[in-house]
């Protein structure tokens, strides 16, 4: 009777528990997989609605047909408001950030209009406010967009704005994060070639 009982306490765990125990051991071992984050330095590529005054001033969206955009974070192409906003976010993560005019464009300088002769334009017949052209800066190192705000016949000038279009206005930007990648590795000598995001569209670009 005794070696019975001793014997029984010394039986070995059943198979069904040391296999439960295993696959516990298994699961803790499996590697996870942790969405790539906005960090400095990163290729992001986003979708976006940017609105002011609740009015849609442009919008890059798959469900028009567009195109993703893509921009390196941290190289200076986003306002630095909008690159915060979207620091440390994942792909499919949605963002909404209110940026006022004094992160975004700054407000609006009435220095920055001037009076031009109309005959520049080519007569008033030729000009009307709300247009938009290109002209080149005083020093002649840059090309300045400027809008027409005031065309007066009468005395024949016309009043144009070198302000930046979104000057003086609140910006609000609903985006979403489309991808994250790392930067392209380099083979050899030189650096990197970053997408071309030349083509911001107003709004997202930095200030001049």
């Amino acid at each position: 009777m005794v070696n019975g009982a001793t014997t029984h306490l010394l039986e070995p765990h059943s198979d069904e528990s040391h296999s439960h125990e295993t696959h516990s051991h298994e699961l803790l071992r499996a590697p996870m997989n942790t969405p790539a984050r906005v960090a400095a330095g990163k290729y992001v590529t986003i979708n976006y609605t940017l609105r002011t005054n609740g009015t849609i001033r442009h919008i890059r969206s798959a469900v028009w047909g567009d195109e993703p955009l893509e921009y390196q974070h941290g190289a200076g192409r986003l306002l630095p408001a909008l690159e915060r906003a979207l620091e440390g976010k994942a792909e499919g993560d949605r963002v909404v950030a209110v940026l006022p005019p004094e992160e975004a464009y700054g407000p609006r300088d009435k220095a920055l209009q001037q009076r031009i002769p109309v005959e520049e334009f080519g007569g008033p017949d030729q000009v009307e406010a709300g247009m938009c052209f290109l002209a080149q800066s005083e020093d002649g190192r840059r090309v300045e967009n400027v809008m027409v705000t005031e065309v007066n016949e009468e005395n024949g000038f016309v009043i144009v704005d070198t302000n930046h279009p979104l000057a003086g206005m609140t910006l609000e930007f609903e985006v979403t994060v489309v991808a994250v990648r790392d930067a392209p590795s380099t083979a050899g000598c030189g650096t990197p070639q970053g997408p071309d995001i030349g083509h911001l569209v107003e709004g997202l670009g930095t200030k001049a």
